[in-house]
């Protein structure tokens, strides 16, 4: 936006003579504007206090003494201007070194601070701007028919809907209509006398309003309303109204337009009925009297065909308004403010009723509440799904993917190690788990670091000298690897790993452990259960289908049998630790606490009907918000935050795994402190999986590779679990001889030092 605003409400700004320099200071932390002017009791301008203003005087001062008064510090020569000043002026007087202009009346007092305007404005402690949420407004407006107790119930209903503000209109009947809103008025055409009347039976009175706005405030929605006229407009004001939604009838009032920027506060306006020479026009206006504004695009027909809504504009009025563009929609259905969310929109505003058939031509075009929340939902996604452009990266889930169905280099025949490779030895095959084909080239003519055999995959690191080779590692703690029955001979030989922890599929579940384990393991056990079962059956101890749940129970069940048998065949003197995911995921959407207590009856009673005998301990694993399961993303709701975690704990007397970069993931998810986290957490911790994290779905990263502070993470095992065990769990760690796995221990071994 290139325009200025005028900041009427001012106080951010200000501060007395005789505060002192420190809370100048907080002051000027808390507006952001690297300013604060200084006026005296009776508001007339004595100076300013600026960064460098600040930093001078340090320099100059001997004894620095933050309690003085602010007076001290600041500079009394400071630029101003006239309250009357054009707008024009003021932009040739705001620089990049005077990013705001204290207004003055005739007496020298403050009554405004013009500063640039921004594309972004803030409305009931939201953002509304370019890559924030689009802001949707539930327009209850009449549809409450003249009864408060509906518009109480809509106000829920746009609540639970997931709305951010709900929004009514006032009027001043008496003095908006040249006949006194007099109805029955047969001068009137029937278009107006219909509409007076059904304003004259269903407005609400001043106090209901008021008590419908303390009612949305008190559930975290934003009240907005619209005044019609210049009292409606005072009564808002003294209320306490953060903002005003300006109807599209009156964007060519100019008069209520200035009445409006002249509260100094964020003005949301349709622009439905509008030339573009008028909304032209309304700009400027806007402009001059330097209000905070957001255009939205509208059609005002009841209900808008299809072919007449346009939103292709939203571009056009994007560049015209130089300000945030959002959509007020009158057409049916829910797919249009969607697309509008899609192509930019800010605001979002979309009438909502309780029944389509009430009397009222409103309700015709508005949503009933579960599609209200359907068009929040859709919104939401979409939002989700635009990104931040750029590079393309491949996400975590095409990572899986490409696991499964992509194609790799794979050796056609046994290549000892220092051949150089030919075209000959190369093949391509199924799956994707290596260099891919289009790596051909630079592997050709290559010296082998290592002996590969028919069949093997050639991996990044046979272009390159291997990143890390397995050795003996020194930790505080117990430590062991991932691994399958193929791999633990393997991995136990080249190192001094503690332990192993048998990662099992469902096919594990069926084999004789007699062909796969004859001999005894001079070794440590930790067993993984499978998340998924034989026929696509997703270990879920929580849902309600209690058929699906008994089902689950009874795989758990196996996996505990079968943990049995193993433990006897490794060193466990203690109950075996069987890590598991429990369920409790849902489809759509992160469920609220009150939806999460049936899971956890649910999950309390299933692990009740697990004999385990003393010789298994269950340890639930920590989830993060968005897991990746065979079938796709979900959401997770159990095991992620910390409180629940911890009183599942403190109520069972059950330990749990903590996967560090699940619950970091959590974390950012939840944006709590991970270090708070673990501190909670770790004392209820048997066992971990180490990898790194980021952002909210980054999981299984290789160790420094994300967001984890490592040397904090060991100071806190020291702690509070020294005892606990732990494994590097990297994704595709095991790959390659388990080249990942090593090249964690490497650097988990520096870090714990």
């Amino acid at each position: 936006m290139t325009g200025i605003l005028i900041e009427r409400n001012f106080t951010q700004f200000v501060v007395f003579a005789e505060d002192s320099i420190l809370s100048a200071l907080s002051k000027i932390t808390a507006n952001q504007s690297r300013l604060i002017f200084v006026v005296s009791e009776s508001g007339i301008l004595q100076g300013v206090l600026t960064d460098g203003d600040f930093r001078r005087w340090i320099a100059s001062c001997g004894e620095i003494d933050l309690n003085r008064p602010v007076t001290a510090a600041m500079n009394p020569n400071c630029r101003s201007a006239g309250e009357h000043t054009p707008p024009a002026d003021l932009a040739a007087l705001l620089t990049t070194r005077i990013i705001a202009l204290p207004l003055l009346d005739s007496h020298g007092r403050i009554v405004a601070v013009a500063r640039q305007a921004t594309e972004s404005l803030q409305l009931g402690g939201r953002a509304i701007a370019e890559g924030e949420p689009s802001f949707v407004i539930a327009e209850i407006g009449n549809n409450h028919n003249g009864d408060v107790n509906i518009a109480l119930k809509l106000i829920d209903a746009a609540h639970a809907a997931g709305a951010d503000c709900a929004k009514f209109q006032m009027r001043d009947m008496s003095k908006l209509y040249r006949n006194a809103g007099d109805s029955n008025d047969m001068a009137s055409d029937l278009g107006t006398q219909y509409t007076l009347d059904l304003l004259e039976r269903f407005q609400l009175s001043d106090d209901e309003l008021f008590r419908c706005f303390d009612h949305a405030a008190s559930l975290g929605l934003v009240p907005l309303c619209t005044p019609w006229d210049a009292t409606s407009l005072e009564k808002l004001n003294g209320w306490g109204m953060e903002g005003f939604k300006v109807a599209s009838a009156d964007f060519t009032n100019h008069t209520l337009l200035s009445q409006l920027a002249a509260t100094g506060k964020p003005l949301i306006c349709s622009t439905g009925m509008a030339s573009e020479l008028e909304i032209r026009s309304g700009i400027r206006h806007l402009q001059r009297e330097g209000a905070q504004y957001v255009l939205l695009h509208c059609n005002s027909t009841y209900p808008t065909p299809f072919k007449d809504v346009n939103l292709r504009y939203l571009e056009r009025l994007r560049d015209l308004a130089e300000a945030p563009v959002g959509y007020s929609g009158h057409e049916r259905g829910i797919e249009v403010p969607i697309a509008a969310a899609a192509l930019g929109a800010v605001v979002i505003e979309k009438h909502i009723t309780l029944d389509r058939g009430m009397e009222g031509n409103d309700h015709k075009v508005s949503l009933l509440p579960d599609e209200f929340r359907q068009m929040i939902q859709g919104i939401r996604r979409v939002e989700e799904s635009m990104g931040q452009g750029g590079e393309r990266s491949i996400t975590q889930g095409e990572m899986m993917n490409r696991e499964v169905l992509a194609k790799s280099l794979v050796a056609s025949c046994d290549i000892p190690s220092g051949t150089e490779i030919s075209a000959a030895m190369v093949q391509i095959q199924s799956p994707g788990q290596g260099l891919q084909p289009n790596r051909l080239n630079d592997l050709i003519g290559r010296k082998l670091p290592i002996n590969k055999a028919k069949g093997d995959v050639f991996f990044p690191s046979d272009l390159e000298t291997p990143s890390a080779e397995p050795r003996p590692y020194s930790f505080p703690q117990r430590f062991g690897l991932p691994v399958r029955y193929h791999d633990i001979e393997v991995f136990s030989r080249v190192s001094n790993l503690d332990l192993v922890e048998i990662h099992l599929s469902y096919k594990d579940l069926e084999v004789n452990l007699d062909d796969v384990l004859p001999d005894q393991q001079g070794i440590g056990l930790v067993i993984h259960a499978p998340e998924l079962f034989a026929g696509d059956h997703t270990l879920d101890l929580c849902t309600e289908d209690d058929s699906y749940r008994q089902h689950s129970i009874a795989e758990l069940q196996r996996v505990v049998d079968i943990s049995r048998d193993l433990r006897q065949r490794f060193q466990c003197p203690e109950p075996v630790l069987l890590v598991t995911n429990v369920g409790g995921f849902s489809e759509h959407r992160h469920l609220d606490a009150q939806e999460k207590q049936p899971l956890r009856e649910r999950l309390l009673d299933g692990l009740n009907r697990i004999a385990s005998s003393g010789e298994v301990e269950i340890i639930p694993q920590t989830m993060p918000p968005y897991p990746w399961h065979f079938g796709g993303q979900r959401f997770h709701n159990l095991f992620v935050d910390p409180e629940f975690i911890q009183q599942f704990c403190h109520d069972t007397g059950m330990r749990i795994c903590l996967d560090v970069s699940h619950s970091k993931l959590a974390c950012n998810h939840l944006q709590g402190s991970f270090s708070d986290f673990l501190s909670k957490i770790l004392p209820f911790t048997a066992h971990l999986h180490l990898a790194d994290a980021s952002g909210v779905d980054g999981e299984g990263l290789q160790i420094l590779d994300g967001e984890i502070d490592w040397v904090q993470l060991f100071g806190l095992m020291g702690q509070h679990c020294p005892e606990a065990s732990f494994i590097p769990e990297i994704w595709q760690g095991h790959k390659n001889r388990g080249e990942g796995a090593w090249l964690a221990l490497e650097r988990l071994e520096r870090l714990a030092a």
